[in-house]
């Protein structure tokens, strides 16, 4: 390779995917440099620590770039942050779960790191009409169900790749009878974050909900929320000799024939040996020439679709004892998304004391399934909301009382690509030398959040250890 005064590696974006990575081959001694165009790391899975230190039209004009907007609030969102009702609360972008809690894949890179984050983790209830239960499976459904279920999970390798392209519809005809049905039809939906199940691949749900059977509960949140482990992993990097450079985007990605050889930042070319993009996977022609690229590739990556969620934010000044540290799921039947049945989430981990997210009142997260067109529509939000209200209605019926305010954003890229059968997700090492794409819109075990950490972990097994 030529000698241009390279540095080893850059990675555009300081996701989770992008700091997961830039501490792993710092680790492993390579030179690596991150570019931010944010003020703030985490990407998608931004959480900030206190909303007062942000005016309301940057907050507004921040929501936009992460494509996002908040459609509805109680009391109007000027009135929240005139009065700085938000100070201390700990907030995510949109609402982020960790698939798998203390058994998904984060304490086993952290660990590599010799570093540790503390879990809240929950079992799963069902909302209903006339209240509900949790958990969701009684001992006596997991006496009835679990075999079959079991079975279907643990599937070689063989037998999930020719349920990739299985639809979930399909297997629910199969195997759907009873509570059973009911599993598959919410599960499957809330683990992907799509309702429609024509298009939910059962081999990508099932390998994706593995990890709920080695021992851990299904659902798992960050003690102090999300930005206590992307602040670990940007320590470890910056430690390492590492570089995270905030606010400073990358106009393109430099390229001499078919080799990817450096980025544009600024005024100025910086060269390096290798070049990943940690950015949403449809954005990558705004920043690479779409010429250096197979045609097939680029039309590819141009069809490749999100999934989105109407979520809530509730700061409630009292909620039932039982509540705290339980998390419910809900299904809405013929509601008129795609899909007809939506798919949701009350969770009550924030409402714990030791989340470290809620000052001194109660703060409950919950989010709606729907289409990033959905995400969109105002008048199908409007329905989404009043389904949100609804269900924690049923589990607080008093909660308009004793609300302090309410926020909820609208997301239409929650993940970057949804795992569906429709859309083919693309390799991490792309067609063009020294380029890689990591992140949630590659083809990487889990789903989300967990499909970022594993593309991470993919790309370094790439690189040898220098140390």
């Amino acid at each position: 390779m030529d000698d241009k005064g390279e540095s080893d590696i850059c990675i555009i974006g300081a996701g989770i995917g992008g700091l997961t990575a830039g501490a792993l081959l710092t680790k492993k001694g390579y030179e690596v440099a991150i570019f931010e165009k944010e003020a703030l790391i985490g990407g998608r899975a931004l959480s900030f620590d206190d909303l007062t230190s942000f005016t309301l039209e940057r907050y507004k004009e921040l929501l936009s770039r992460f494509h996002m907007h908040i459609q509805f609030s109680d009391p109007d969102l000027q009135i929240i942050f005139e009065k700085k009702m938000l100070r201390g609360y700990k907030l995510d972008l949109g609402y982020h779960a960790i698939g798998g809690g203390v058994l998904s894949n984060l304490n086993s890179i952290l660990s590599e790191l010799n570093d540790h984050v503390d879990i809240l983790e929950s079992y799963v209830g069902l909302i209903k009409d006339d209240g509900f239960d949790f958990p969701f499976l009684s001992r006596t459904d997991k006496l009835k169900i679990l075999p079959n279920l079991l079975r279907l999970l643990f599937s070689s390798e063989k037998t999930m790749k020719q349920l990739d392209s299985v639809s979930m519809k399909e297997t629910i005809e199969k195997y759907g009878k009873g509570k059973m049905k009911l599993i598959l039809e919410i599960f499957s939906r809330s683990i992907t974050t799509v309702n429609n199940l024509d298009r939910i691949s059962t081999g990508e749900m099932f390998r994706a909900q593995r990890n709920l059977y080695r021992g851990s509960k299904p659902v798992g949140y960050p003690k102090n929320g999300l930005n206590a482990i992307h602040q670990k992993l940007a320590d470890f990097i910056t430690k390492k000799g590492g570089e995270i450079h905030l606010e400073k985007p990358v106009k393109k990605i430099l390229f001499d024939g078919k080799k990817a050889t450096g980025v544009f930042v600024g005024n100025k070319e910086h060269y390096f040996k290798t070049i990943v993009s940690n950015i949403l996977i449809q954005d990558l022609f705004t920043i690479a020439d779409e010429k250096y690229f197979p045609k097939e590739y680029v039309k590819n990556i141009k069809s490749l679709t999100g999934t989105g969620s109407l979520c809530a934010y509730y700061s409630l000044k009292k909620i039932d004892s039982n509540l705290p540290g339980k998390t419910f799921h809900f299904i809405e039947r013929d509601v008129g998304v795609d899909g007809k049945d939506a798919v949701g989430m009350i969770d009550f981990m924030a409402s714990l004391p030791e989340s470290g997210l809620s000052p001194f009142d109660h703060l409950v997260q919950s989010y709606i399934i729907c289409t990033p067109d959905e995400a969109k529509n105002k008048k199908m939000l409007q329905s989404l909301r009043e389904l949100l209200d609804k269900n924690l209605e049923g589990l607080i019926p008093d909660f308009r009382s004793n609300l302090n305010w309410a926020i909820y954003p609208a997301v239409w890229h929650l993940d970057g690509v949804a795992k569906t059968i429709d859309n083919k997700k693309i390799d991490i090492r792309t067609p063009v030398e020294n380029l890689y794409v990591i992140g949630d819109c590659v083809k990487a075990p889990g789903i989300g959040f967990n499909c970022a950490l594993n593309s991470a972990k993919m790309l370094c097994e790439n690189f040898p250890s220098l140390s």
